[in-house]
């Protein structure tokens, strides 16, 4: 059996997502599983996928930067797939993880996607600290310190440090933030 999986980093990448399913049904998937979330955090869904595999199926994704966040993480899950007789394909390459090319074209490809990876983040670092050094990086707008006088209000009105975090749309560990900062802005 084919057994799809397909995910996107985030929600505004729902044609992506889209495009990927297209494109597992059309390769045969007759079960996919899908989820938007990054590729750091709990991925329900490829533990899901990957629970229902049996010896004998195939994984089947569409990009590998779909499936592995590193060349570790990929050869984790080859190395469990492999013991459990599943079979790995990534469309966009054309490998099929069941002969040894396969195998091998695999890991090559997971070190350059990892070190084209990193290449992008020491990029970024390095655009991050010219800016900041410009005096034009001022990071990311402060969301929940913007909410500090209606976080006080509220809680000042007896409601309870969960709920308001609920209501703001904020964490609740920003609430206790906001409550311990006796400089919180009032905006």
């Amino acid at each position: 059996m084919l057994v799809g999986y397909a995910r996107t980093s985030t929600l505004e990448q729902k044609a992506g997502l889209e495009a990927q399913q297209e494109a597992l049904a059309a390769a045969g998937c007759e079960r996919v599983w899908t989820e938007q979330v990054s590729s750091v955090a709990t991925r329900k869904a490829l533990s899901e996928a990957l629970g229902f595999c049996r010896e004998g199926d195939t994984l089947v994704v569409c990009k590998l930067d779909r499936l592995a966040r590193s060349v570790r993480h990929l050869g984790e899950l080859v190395e469990g797939l492999d013991a459990r007789r599943i079979g790995l394909r990534i469309l966009d390459l054309g490998l099929d993880s069941s002969n040894a090319t396969g195998k091998l074209m695999l890991n090559v490809l997971g070190s350059v996607a990892q070190f084209e990876r990193e290449m992008m983040l020491e990029r970024q670092r390095e655009g991050i600290a010219k800016a900041k050094r410009e005096g034009k990086y001022k990071g990311r707008k402060p969301t929940a310190m913007m909410k500090a006088a209606d976080v006080r209000k509220l809680v000042g009105e007896g409601v309870g440090k969960k709920a308001v975090a609920q209501r703001l749309g904020i964490s609740e560990r920003s609430v206790h933030r906001i409550l311990a900062d006796k400089n919180a802005r009032f905006l």
